[in-house]
């Protein structure tokens, strides 16, 4: 028997595999694969292990020929089975065109891998297409936004939304139920806002799906959030830091004690940072523990907590019974009040490190923010060891971008000298096409404003200077601004300028390097 060492999905016959169904193939599993140069009988068919002599009786009579096995490991053929029937499902759109608002049923299920969902209730069909393609479009989030006539439902691709389908305004009800009930909600309460989650299967892929519900004028608004449990945690060294960026990085998740801040708006990759720090750490000998609002992913070695301020377990609450289990390392997933952070500062001054996000627009902003709190600036100064803000850029598509001459003023907009940049002889602007979904992006990086806490920034947070002062320093210190950290990926022709510029803060003078 031949082998094929690595299967991938561009090796599959998806005209054949159309022709069995799902359950059928997965039950080998069998695959069959297009023409192979190295293979004579054109009819190749993956699989593991000798399959019963019935599936292969039923590939001879439906391809009128023989056929010839071929050996590949089962993750391969499962994976690159459920890639197929994946990317052969209909979307939301071609669902639409047929769908009748007369036939919706209210029968509820509980739903396992959808792509073998058999149920034909037109709603319940509904919603699995929907997170089926938020999946294979790579949105983070689906939005149901019910208006006084028609419905809308958006995905959130890469930080932006865009409008996918406008169901009929006839299905909103039955819409909203149908993820009530697989969220767990009462559906008969629509005076109230409610939160869930549940977890599905899509393709072989666990997916945790977080909900929202509040009501508006017109009815319910759904916000459904996608985690894929499946998905890779990044480390420090994956996150597109510059070379600096990351020795700063790894030299403050390796101290023995203080504050780590990451800084930024909801969505800006601020979980995915502190998760890579605690991946950096020595879980064995040191213990890690957490609290979170929610629990995004679980790492191995650490314990994570849950906040749940409905039974009194806030970020606060929680914080005083983790310093209680003898911790080395605490990440709080976010400062939101005074009892929060003093308790985050007293962690940090009695031995522990501490890493924790915070909602501000740059990185300095973030020690006003604390003083603002109520905390004493000594108290501030003694504690921090580094603040970070971040964005997340889109990237631009390898498949559709156009470049252009580069000039000196791209240049001084993303607040960098052009000398540094003089040897750029074009950057490149996004297109659209098939394969971003005419968006002309794919995927997002990472752009950072780093500030180390120096002995001179400490005596300036000390004395109460304002964040002109400290902005004053930070740049007489090389702190590299967001603008001028997207310049690096402008010039390697990984985003666009407008990017750059729409997710980040004119700064008032230009850094000077």
């Amino acid at each position: 028997m031949k082998k094929i060492t690595r299967l991938t999905s561009d090796q599959v016959d998806a005209a054949r595999v159309a022709q069995f169904s799902l359950q059928v193939l997965r039950s080998g599993p069998i695959l069959p694969l297009k023409a192979m140069d190295d293979i004579d009988n054109p009819i190749a068919v993956a699989e593991h292990e000798p399959w019963p002599w019935e599936l292969l009786d039923d590939c001879r009579r439906l391809f009128g020929a023989e056929v010839q096995a071929i050996y590949a490991p089962k993750d391969d053929i499962l994976m690159a089975l459920n890639q197929a029937f994946d990317m052969a499902s209909a979307s939301a759109e071609q669902m639409l065109e047929d769908f009748s608002v007369d036939d919706l049923s209210r029968e509820i299920e509980e739903v396992g891998d959808l792509l073998e969902s058999e149920d034909d209730a037109p709603v319940i069909r509904l919603v699995n297409t929907l997170i089926s393609q938020a999946l294979k479009d790579r949105a983070s989030d689906i939005h149901i936004e019910p208006f006084e006539t028609r419905v809308l439902v958006r995905f959130r691709v890469d930080g932006v939304l865009h409008t996918i389908v406008h169901p009929p305004k006839g299905v909103q009800a039955a819409l909203t139920s149908r993820i009530k009930v697989m969220a767990g909600l009462d559906i008969a309460e629509k005076r109230h806002p409610q939160d869930g989650r549940f977890r599905v299967k899509i393709a072989g892929r666990e997916v945790d799906v977080r909900v929202s519900l509040l009501p508006t004028a017109h009815g319910e608004r759904v916000v459904m959030r996608l985690l894929d449990r499946g998905s890779k945690m990044l480390t420090l060294t994956e996150l597109g830091m510059s070379h600096r960026q990351l020795e700063n990085m790894q030299e403050v998740v390796r101290s023995p004690h203080g504050i780590v801040l990451v800084t930024g708006p909801t969505g800006s990759g601020k979980s995915t940072t502190l998760y890579a720090g605690l991946m950096e750490v020595d879980r064995n000998n040191r213990n890690v523990m957490t609290i979170e609002d929610p629990i995004e992913y679980q790492i191995e070695g650490v314990g994570q907590m849950q906040v749940q301020p409905k039974i009194g377990v806030t970020f606060a609450a929680g914080l005083r019974s983790i310093l209680r289990q003898d911790p080395d390392i605490v990440m709080i997933g976010e400062i939101r009040d005074l009892e929060t952070a003093e308790i985050a500062i007293q962690a940090s001054l009695t031995g522990h490190l501490v890493f924790a996000t915070l909602h501000t627009n740059d990185a300095l902003s973030a020690i006003v923010r604390l003083q603002d709190m109520g905390l004493e600036p000594y108290l501030v100064a003694s504690s921090l060891t580094l603040v970070q803000a971040q964005r997340l850029v889109r990237r631009i598509c390898p498949h559709c971008r156009s470049a252009r001459a580069a000039i000196a003023d791209d240049w001084r907009l993303l607040e960098t000298n052009p000398d540094d940049f003089a040897d750029i002889k074009q950057v490149f602007e996004a297109k659209g096409c098939d394969h971003c979904i005419g968006t002309g992006y794919i995927g997002r990086v990472a752009i950072y404003e780093m500030t180390r806490i120096s002995d001179a920034m400490r005596d300036l947070i000390h004395e109460g200077k304002g964040l002109p002062s400290m902005r004053r320093l930070a740049r007489q210190e090389r702190m590299v601004t967001l603008r001028h950290d997207g310049a690096r990926h402008v010039a390697a022709g990984v985003t666009t300028i407008d990017e750059v510029l729409r997710v980040s803060l004119e700064d008032s003078v230009v850094v000077e390097l």
